[in-house]
């Protein structure tokens, strides 16, 4: 349950670590309540440093502080409920960033993630996790 102000961790490569949700993107049925699966428009609050020989480099920094960028939430603290009963829930609150495009913005992703975003049409983050929960 991600909603206006909620901060997440970013499991990608792309060069955000935390990042801040302003807006939860084609959500009419759960009152602005961001899930696993959900797209979300965010704020980038903590960055890697750039170094002056990485910037010139091709695998550069992508994001900086204080940019605008869309994402998908892959874990949440809140527990999930399954089709077979089961509940699930994470130590943290987790997303990886995309583009305009929905494409993802990192190459990589380093940690686990919730196995309902194959359900809702985020194989590829599925597929390049270390492990699916």
């Amino acid at each position: 349950m991600i909603g206006l102000k909620g901060t997440l961790n970013v499991i990608d490569n792309s060069g955000a670590l935390l990042i801040e949700c302003v807006n939860v993107l084609k959500q009419k049925v759960n009152n602005g309540w961001g899930s696993v699966g959900d797209e979300i428009v965010c704020v980038v609050k903590r960055a890697r440093p750039v170094s002056a020989a990485a910037q010139a480099s091709t695998t550069a920094v992508k994001v900086r502080r204080g940019d605008v960028r869309r994402a998908v939430i892959v874990r949440t603290k809140k527990a999930v409920r399954r089709p077979d009963g089961r509940f699930v829930r994470f130590d943290d609150n987790a997303a990886v960033l995309l583009n305009n495009k929905r494409e993802m913005l990192g190459t990589r992703i380093g940690g686990v993630v919730s196995a309902d975003l194959r359900m809702k049409g985020w194989g590829k983050i599925v597929s390049l996790a270390p492990k699916v929960v």
